[in-house]
């Protein structure tokens, strides 16, 4: 058996490495090909150059490792059935099934390094690919901006701008869920969150302008201790001076995205914004009570105000009514976005586990699908593997998007695409002796037998039923 073992792992080796080579390579040209457009025209080092080729193979790696693997699987055993190799060794009284097993353990292998990829690789290279965005991005902002992290944007006089946005599209410059701290001014401290905002750049792209929309400006000055100012608008430019034109590497780690995070950074955030949930709740609950007690407290006899708090004045019972309401709503959606963290983070986290363990589950569907079809030869591996691929990943952003959004449960989003193809796997499995194939013939032959005998049948019903005489009906 140990003959046979060895046999079939080594029959894996050559599809897998040239598989994972091409499919790695042609992604790799395509994104570099896409970013050399916007890296080659800023005049920057050799080697900064290829230090972005190098970081961007992580996450490719990501993409090709399964793949490569369900291709190897299929392209193997169909080789071996195609031979008749399966056939003989069933005749020998060695089960289909048995071959499984030597492949299997392998893909428990490799589930184990692309869980450790994905856990410890991955995230490291994104921080760091971001990172060096971010420097090249000085003289491009758009590129410099991340998702759901705290940005510090440079002018040329110095004004320090942090800007929070939920979503970037970087095709079309637009971005959603803005919030900007704006600490331009001594002594004031401005604070302005808008639904959605568009950057454009002057023809010389120097300076930036960012274009909000649907927002509100929450304003506080020492001059005015305690006191703030509340503008609302729909439409608001603010301008950017001088995004800087050197390239400046930063020295510090700096703030990780979600995408950049290990399995233990996103369990830790996770809680954090579980136990902020929590305090989020209390808060409301106290809101109610007070609300609740200030409905029913009676106003003062000849007088229809009420004191707020003992420190300040007076105001009447609809403007106190208003203001809870105000506040109600700002403690409901900071629950939300606290609620949507939790879901996030937990998203990351079973998908770098989900996506390592796919790589086992083509091993058990590869195996059984290529035994059953050994016909089709590299067009039906090529086939197969695209279909299943997609149907995986396809699975997978609908998941990921759906739970995000908080409306099915991350664990059930990232595993359904496996669990799905699971299933099938186990069935064509528990089949493999009786629908074993051979040279002679394949499934695909009688599939196209039976539909064949199918359409015939109804051709033979259609004229029948054509050439029926026809009942008069009785006078």
């Amino acid at each position: 058996m140990r003959i046979l073992t060895r046999y079939v792992i080594r029959s894996h080796i050559g599809p897998f490495l040239f598989a994972f080579t091409a499919v790695t390579g042609l992604l790799f040209l395509n994104a570099v090909a896409r970013a050399l457009e916007d890296l080659v025209g800023k005049g920057l080092d050799p080697g900064i150059i290829l230090e972005f080729m190098l970081l961007s193979l992580p996450h490719i790696i990501a993409l090709t490792f399964p793949m490569a693997i369900l291709v190897a699987v299929l392209y193997a055993f169909s080789d071996m059935t195609g031979n008749n190799e399966i056939t003989a060794l069933a005749a020998g009284g060695v089960h289909p099934a048995r071959l499984l097993i030597p492949i299997g353990l392998v893909g428990l292998v490799l589930t184990g390094m692309m869980l450790y990829f994905n856990d410890r690789i991955l995230p490291d290279s994104n921080h760091r690919l971001a990172n060096l965005l971010a420097d090249v991005g000085r003289q491009s902002p758009t590129f410099e901006l991340r998702e759901e992290v705290v940005n510090e944007v440079h002018t040329v006089d110095d004004t320090r701008y942090f800007l929070r946005a939920r979503g970037i599209d970087n095709a079309t410059n637009r971005l959603t869920d803005v919030t900007i701290y704006d600490l331009s001014r001594l002594g004031e401290n401005r604070t302005i969150v808008a639904e959605r905002g568009e950057m454009a750049f002057t023809p010389d792209r120097r300076d930036l302008y960012l274009t909000l929309e649907e927002g509100v400006v929450f304003e506080t000055t020492d001059a005015r201790p305690g006191g703030f100012q509340r503008l609302y608008f729909e439409t608001q430019i603010i301008p950017f001076r001088g995004v800087g034109t050197e390239l400046e590497r930063r020295t510090g780690g700096g703030a990780r995205s979600d995408r950049e995070m290990n399995i233990a950074m996103l369990q830790s955030r996770a809680d954090q914004s579980l136990e902020e949930t929590h305090s989020i709740a209390d808060e409301m609950l106290s809101l109610s009570e007070r609300a609740v007690e200030n409905a029913l407290e009676p106003a003062p006899a000849g007088d229809e105000r009420i004191a707020l708090h003992e420190d300040r004045v007076s105001a009447p019972r609809d403007h106190l009514v208003a203001e809870q309401a105000s506040e109600s709503r700002v403690i409901h959606h900071r629950w939300g976005v606290q609620y949507l963290n939790v879901y996030q983070y937990q998203v990351e986290v079973f998908k770098k586990h989900s996506i390592a363990f796919a790589c086992l589950v083509f091993v058990l569907l590869g195996a059984p699908l290529a035994i059953r079809y050994p016909q089709g030869g590299v067009g039906m591996v090529i086939a197969l593997s695209l279909g299943i691929f997609f149907f995986y990943w396809v699975g997978l952003i609908v998941g990921e998007r759906f739970a995000d959004r908080g409306q099915i449960h991350p664990w059930f989003g990232m595993w359904a695409p496996n669990i799905l193809l699971l299933i099938p796997a186990v069935a064509l499995i528990s089949r493999m002796a009786r629908d074993m194939a051979t040279n002679r013939g394949s499934r695909l032959d009688e599939l196209k037998h039976l539909l064949g005998s199918f359409l015939q049948r109804l051709r033979g019903r259609g004229r029948m039923s054509s050439s029926a005489p026809q009942e008069t009906p009785a006078r």
